[in-house]
């Protein structure tokens, strides 16, 4: 995982959370805000926030309604548009629960040539949609010019977010579900790759038995947003857990057991290994 003072996992304030939201264009009406669109660089100087995402959206996102997030590259395997469909098709109305999608802008991606084609694919679903869903689902291509200014915009998405959701037909470590654990979020993943490691269902988060499942997937996030008690002490314990096994310390302290613990079988010099 990132250090934990990188600008895409460094604590923000709500305020500031707001502010960073607002000015890249996530959420409307920038004169509003009350915050300062800041964060700290690498090297401890301060940054700010100041471009704007792309938004692809009827509407924008109102100010306080519930928030599902999949932060991903526009990839078939990040599954998108299954994604943007589960959540249309089997997530009721009645929540008043919006979605969205955000990643890269597709141009400044020149390693991944597919990536523009599966975002228009994503567009194409999204208008596909009846007007009521269109209006809950958003679409947000981050600038990549500065990519300490793209990990503050990251963070405060998933601090924003009720649910986040890594909706994988293929992973390795899902880095975005730790990062979304290590913020306290209850997190909705499929069962695949290194998230099956991550995530203890039902304690750290909701694991999809099939990530083709768009059913299980919108009841997943109805029990995450219906059941807050229970989204809560998951985001505790999911942020627990990257505090206790994923951070660089915890890391080179099992590393140094293991050593420690392959020194001790290697036979001594000399010795023939018999009795």
């Amino acid at each position: 995982m990132h250090r934990r003072l990188c600008p895409k996992n460094q604590t923000l304030e709500p305020s500031t959370v707001d502010a960073i939201l607002r000015t890249a264009g996530i959420l409307e009406d920038p004169d509003t805000t009350v915050g300062t669109p800041v964060f700290r660089r690498l090297d401890g100087r301060p940054g700010r926030v100041g471009r704007r995402a792309e938004l692809i959206q009827d509407q924008p996102i109102p100010a306080g309604v519930p928030l599902v997030v999949q932060v991903s590259r526009w990839d078939r395997l990040k599954d998108p548009v299954g994604v943007l469909q589960g959540f249309a098709r089997h997530v009721p109305d009645e929540l008043g629960v919006h979605l969205l999608l955000a990643g890269p802008a597709a141009a400044s991606v020149s390693d991944d040539p597919e990536s523009d084609q599966v975002l228009q694919q994503v567009r194409r679903a999204g208008a596909a949609l009846p007007r009521a869903a269109r209006d809950r689902v958003h679409l947000a291509c981050l600038p990549m010019e500065d990519l300490e200014e793209n990990g503050a915009m990251v963070n405060a998405i998933q601090r924003r977010a009720d649910v986040i959701v890594q909706k994988s037909l293929a992973e390795g470590f899902g880095l975005t579900v730790a990062e979304a654990m290590w913020k306290a979020r209850p997190v909705l993943a499929s069962r695949i790759g290194g998230i099956q490691d991550q995530i203890r269902h039902g304690t750290s988060g909701l694991l999809l038995e099939d990530p083709s499942d768009v059913v299980g997937f919108g009841r997943g996030i109805q029990i995450l947003l219906t059941d807050r008690d229970q989204a809560r002490r998951m985001g505790e314990a999911a942020h627990r857990r990257v505090r206790e096994d994923y951070l660089a310390p915890r890391r080179l302290t099992q590393e140094l057991d293991l050593i420690e613990q392959l020194a001790g079988r290697v036979p001594s010099e000399g010795a023939t290994g018999r009795g």
